[in-house]
């Protein structure tokens, strides 16, 4: 949004000098330190002869006695079969919640990526599970095809991605697995099985989002479409304007996404729609990282006294479209992020949702410390049997805390919240959901449970999360 620490600083010294500053109060405060006792920049230490694993953001690390990376899918099946203990495997480390951690083997699937085959009569792709998602879209549009959609981060691979209901944003567009035609899922005794919805209705249905918990996924085919370019205007605005609009603005344009910046009164909105002739292309910026820089000062220097914060922010931020550009999908919808952070989100109810967004945002306004940006998307339904979409829209409401900072908050205070509503987690994401929780939210949790116990009745893919997941005991 185009706001720097300099900005920030100029406007909080325009309006300091004709406001009555507690002197004491803006020092104490700006003596605080928000590192979290418990943050650990580096990877952990592993015993002799074991190996070490964080994930992104450091808040999940494993020292597993074995890293193994197969070259083909018979190698991974021969891993599998020979393998006596614990195997879960890992995607790019998105993923916030314990879904990867072992003490035992993590596999890596990452040699299995790319582009297998594109079949122009039924305009299905095949990949390997380990291709990363800018890769696979970025392979897909030199032949003239694209994903319908895509999420904000597009450094997870497919089998990541599939497997937590990553999604992007859109009223009428579904998450990433609803594109999903076929897998090759290896079991717990090596055996690999092409899965579609016509061989294996239930395991087809079961195994899009997996978990990766019924087995480990060597190659999709996936449907695709005709490449496309897509035209998007990014606004600054008041966040009250942007909530009362919201579900109008969410049925008006192909992609709608919104930002609350906590403390500000204001949001930032963003608009997709197709566009058709000459594009403009974007120009390398580092805006978000300003903006966060930016935000972060705001709260280090005046996040004590949230009226003049607030004033402050408003004059430092722009108003009003910032930016109007247009460009091939996979450019406008794809990011990276390279300031790390944590990160939960909910899936709501149309119903409730902007009363529980509305309640979220008080909350957040309320605890003074807070800066990094939320997030709220729109997403349509599918049918996978554990899918957050399962049923109906939802409304994704993201929360997030700088990656050194702490998040023990997002649990104690915003989760009951986010469960009142009937949310579900996003399974990539922070929750602390176990299965009397998810059998509640989930018609088809207990049917998952059982097909996933059938097909590894050893607990072989499972590690202490997923066993608080499917309420079962796990043994080191």
């Amino acid at each position: 949004m185009g706001v720097s620490r300099r900005r920030v600083v100029q406007a909080g010294l325009g309006l300091t000098a004709v406001s009555a500053v507690p002197i004491v109060q803006h020092v104490a405060w700006g003596t605080r330190d928000y590192v979290r006792e418990d943050y650990a920049p580096d990877y952990p230490e592993p015993p002799i002869g074991e190996e070490s694993w964080r994930n992104w953001s450091g808040a999940q690390t494993a020292t597993p006695k074995q890293f193994r990376s197969p070259a083909s899918a018979a190698e991974l099946s021969e891993i599998i079969r020979t393998t006596p203990g614990h195997i879960r495997p890992r995607g790019s480390g998105h993923s916030f919640s314990g879904l990867v951690p072992s003490e035992g083997v993590i596999l890596d699937v990452g040699q299995l990526a790319g582009l297998k085959a594109y079949d122009p009569v039924t305009q299905r792709a095949t990949f390997g599970a380990g291709t990363v998602l800018f890769q696979a879209a970025s392979q897909l549009n030199e032949i003239d095809r694209a994903f319908p959609n895509l999420p904000d981060i597009v450094d997870q691979t497919l089998a990541g991605s599939f497997s937590t209901a990553t999604h992007g944003t859109g009223q009428t567009l579904t998450a990433l697995h609803d594109y999903i035609h076929s897998f090759k899922l290896v079991t717990a005794d090596g055996s690999l099985l092409n899965v579609t919805a016509d061989s294996n209705p239930d395991l087809f249905s079961a195994g899009k989002v997996s978990l990766g918990a019924l087995g480990v996924i060597s190659e999709y085919t996936v449907e695709t479409i005709p490449s496309f370019n897509l035209r998007r205007i990014v606004s600054a605005e008041p966040i009250d304007a942007v909530l009362d609009d919201a579900f109008s603005r969410a049925s008006s344009y192909r992609n709608f996404e919104f930002y609350y910046l906590p403390g500000t009164g204001l949001a930032a909105s963003i608009t997709h729609d197709l566009h058709r002739g000459e594009t403009t292309g974007l120009e390398p910026s580092n805006d978000d990282d300003e903006m966060l820089e930016g935000l972060k000062q705001l709260r280090n220097e005046f996040g004590w006294w949230p009226w003049l914060r607030k004033r402050i922010a408003q004059s430092a931020l722009p108003s009003g479209t910032i930016e109007d550009v247009s460009d091939a999908s996979l450019q406008l919808l794809a990011t990276t992020r390279p300031i790390k952070f944590n990160e939960m989100e909910y899936h709501l109810p149309w119903d409730d949702g902007l009363k529980a967004l509305r309640q979220i945002i008080k909350m957040m306004d309320q605890r003074k410390h807070v800066f990094f940006p939320m997030e709220v998307r729109f997403t349509a339904p599918d049918d996978a049997w554990l899918s957050p979409f399962l049923g109906g829209p939802r409304i994704s409401i993201a929360i997030h805390a700088a990656v050194d900072e702490a998040y023990d908050y997002f649990f104690s205070e915003f989760e009951p919240v986010f469960k009142m509503y009937g949310g579900r987690p996003h399974w990539g994401k922070h929750h602390s959901l176990q299965r009397k929780d998810l059998e509640a939210l989930y018609p088809d949790f207990t049917k998952f449970a059982d097909l996933r116990r059938s097909l590894d009745p050893t607990g072989k893919f499972l590690n202490p999360h997923l066993a608080d997941v499917f309420g079962v005991p796990f043994n080191a």
